[in-house]
């Protein structure tokens, strides 16, 4: 356990529960029970646990969110230092607790970097030179000083982050709850966040709090406990290498880092005394690996189906832009059908873009687009609708009626067919994506999984050839994501659909497509299988993806061809998993 020159808990803990209970005013029944966990000065704390689990309710309970905008009963003691939280006002609480959030769009408040930062400073009526060093020496700790005159929107997502947490330093808080730091950052971006998160806590010696159930990318680097809630309860508080060697996260539905599968695939037992918190720390048998690697079956290329969407030269520039700086250039492949095809880049590289100029939403400057064989840009948004899908990430953005059916039904309403058939194919298309059941009840009754099985339900009943996903499994738990996979891989499977999946999902683009199509500055940069573009150092770097530890693993076993131990990793364990959901998901 780190402890950076200080003795953690010296001074009393920096944040305890104890015996804690609270229930929602609009609820019946509590959302946490009985928590009791403490966090000493100067730990670095991963708290983790399924969707609903309360996650969410305990972080709003630390940063005061619960009672002042959420409010509800609530029993037992929550201190942060020496206070009671719950009879700290939400400005007292916020010049000890700072928060991150998810989405770092949501918590700018200025017009530039630098009045970003400022904020807290001026609502502290701190004078004008005193602020401007502060914000110039917060910048400088976390490289920044240079974007202090940017937009929020000219920033990536990584200068966001770290922008949105040097709006925290300036209160030089104790604590710092960083809530799903990743959800919204490419791979690299996602790896670089963490790295800062560590550097701010061995330099610091600031509490960290990190909210977030992406568990293999927050042990990029080390954390000191794992909290694990589920239900409302707490589960577990260990030690990452006392809680990876138990069954704790496969009773949770929290997925275990890739390396592990790999290792207990290979027959080796995982205790703690072996170090299995990261790839590189973590003692094994290279011969069991070598000789499981050795077993495997040899890949067999997928059979390639019939041409389905062809693009030739591809270019794309927004038409406000007098500068005419292209978005897309000379992009150039093609999708066959029946294929699961993954497009991956860092954010801004193009991806959203040209999945819109694939639906019509935007027209191309250059080049041409063929499907089944026809020029596309002769057909009409609503044209392209009857062959290509749209999904958004947000259901809750696409879905205009209050009840299921008519949801369903929307499509072939609005192209004039008869109501009988219409209830004809929107019974069959419910039945397809497991929603007959609820056929006849309002959408607010649907968990996020089900309203995106609905989204897909009112696209599949036009019986489209190519499904477009833009990030469907963002945001989801393990068990979510496998469900909302395997649901897609059974559309592909069974009614010969093909999918092109917009992804920072690494285990996504890995676990369930045969393809990537790789985008870098508007460039394509690679079209290659998933485990080659993941081995791949150079395109890795451009397309701020991130190696997977797989490859890792196979370096550190001596195996010879780490690639192909990749591979051969995937194709076994999409056996194992064809086993739990050998029909796709109920």
């Amino acid at each position: 356990m780190q402890n950076n020159g200080r003795e953690p808990g010296s001074a009393g803990p920096a944040l305890s529960f104890d015996g804690f209970t609270f229930k929602y005013r609009s609820q019946s029944e509590a959302t946490l029970h009985r928590i009791r966990f403490s966090v000493r000065r100067g730990e670095k704390i991963l708290i983790v646990g399924p969707s609903g689990s309360g996650k969410s309710t305990l972080a709003h309970c630390i940063n005061g969110l619960i009672p002042h905008a959420f409010p509800g009963a609530a029993s037992g003691n929550l201190t942060i230092g020496e206070f009671d939280a719950l009879s700290l006002g939400i400005f007292d609480i916020s010049k000890k607790v700072g928060t991150v959030l998810q989405d770092p769009d949501s918590q700018f408040v200025g017009l530039t970097a630098g009045e970003d930062i400022a904020f807290a400073a001026e609502n502290d009526c701190i004078p004008v030179g005193e602020m401007k060093q502060r914000v110039l020496r917060t910048a400088g700790v976390l490289h920044i000083e240079g974007h202090l005159g940017k937009a929020p929107q000219d920033l990536s997502g990584g200068q966001k982050q770290r922008v949105s947490l040097a709006g925290v330093l300036m209160d030089e808080v104790d604590i710092l709850l960083f809530d799903e730091p990743l959800a919204n950052l490419d791979p690299a971006a996602g790896q670089e966040t963490i790295e800062l998160i560590d550097w701010i806590h061995k330099n610091t010696g600031k509490t960290i709090l990190i909210v977030e159930h992406r568990l293999e990318d927050v042990l990029h680097r080390p954390v000191d406990r794992i909290v694990v809630i589920d239900q409302g309860w707490i589960t577990a508080d260990l030690p990452p290498g006392e809680l990876l060697a138990s069954d704790i996260l496969r009773r949770t539905g929290i997925r275990e880092p890739l390396y592990l599968t790999a290792l207990r695939y290979a027959g080796e037992t995982i205790i703690p005394e072996i170090q299995p918190d990261t790839p590189g720390n973590i003692r094994f048998d290279p011969e069991k690996l070598k000789q499981w690697d050795r077993d495997l079956p040899e890949h067999s290329p997928e059979t390639q189906g019939p041409e389905i969407l062809d693009i030739r030269g591809l270019s794309f520039h927004y038409p406000q832009d007098l500068s005419r700086t292209p978005v897309l250039e000379d992009i150039s492949f093609t999708l066959y059908q029946g294929e699961c095809v993954s497009l991956v880049g860092r954010n801004g590289a193009g991806k959203s873009t040209l999945a819109k100029i694939i639906c019509g939403f935007n027209d191309p400057v250059t080049g041409k687009l063929r499907f089944d064989g026809r020029d596309l840009q002769t057909l009409s948004i609503k044209e392209r609708s009857e062959y290509i899908g749209y999904v958004m990430q947000n259901p809750n953005q696409m879905i205009s009626f209050p009840m299921i059916f008519d949801e369903a039904a929307l499509g072939l309403r609005s192209r004039g067919m008869g109501e009988a058939e219409v209830k004809d194919r929107v019974y069959q298309t419910l039945q397809i994506c497991g929603l007959y059941p609820f056929r006849n009840w309002p959408v607010s009754a649907l968990s996020f999984g089900q309203k995106k099985r609905l989204t897909i339900a009112s696209i599949l009943v036009m019986g489209p050839s190519l499904l477009i996903l833009d990030e469907p499994t963002a945001g989801q738990d393990f068990r979510h994501y496998s469900e909302i996979m395997e649901f897609l891989r059974t559309l592909n499977r069974n009614q010969g659909l093909s999918l092109l999946m917009i992804t920072h999902d690494m285990h996504l683009m890995l676990e369930y497509t045969t393809r990537a199509i790789v985008l870098s500055g508007g460039r394509l940069l690679a079209d290659a299988a998933p485990a080659e573009v993941l081995t791949d150092d150079a395109v890795i770097e451009q397309a701020s993806l991130k190696r997977t530890s797989l490859y890792d693993l196979a370096v550190r076993g001596g195996i010879e061809d780490p690639r192909t131990f990749v591979q051969g990793f995937i194709n076994f364990d999409r056996k194992v998993r064809d086993q739990e959901f050998p029909e796709g998901p109920r």
